[in-house]
């Protein structure tokens, strides 16, 4: 009787725990939001500098809306994809982006 090398085991329960992993991670993403491109008072919506402001904001916003109520991490009334870029962006420029790994 043959057995298996540890190494083909042991890369199968990798698999699987990644396919897991992933698959709860998508259950956990966010659902469309119905307020897009959309300002109470017929005000103006958030844009790309606005979303690059709360990104770079974002870490202090989160310690804040731990305590205070009314206080939000991303504006829900913006306009979509630009809104989205600006903050992914800033959040970068805070967290360090991919440039703090390359300097190691």
């Amino acid at each position: 009787m043959r057995t298996r090398p540890f190494g083909t085991h042991r890369r199968g329960m990798l698999i699987l725990v990644l396919a897991t992993l992933v698959l709860a991670v998508s259950a956990c993403t966010a659902g469309p939001n119905p307020q897009v491109g959309t300002a109470p008072d017929g005000g103006e919506v958030a844009g790309f500098w606005f979303g690059l402001w709360h990104g770079v904001i974002a870490p202090i916003a989160f310690i804040a809306s731990l305590f205070i109520d009314g206080i939000g991490v991303y504006e829900v009334r913006n306009n979509g994809a630009w809104y989205d870029g600006g903050f992914v962006l800033g959040l970068g420029f805070i967290v360090g982006g991919s440039s703090h790994g390359a300097t190691r």
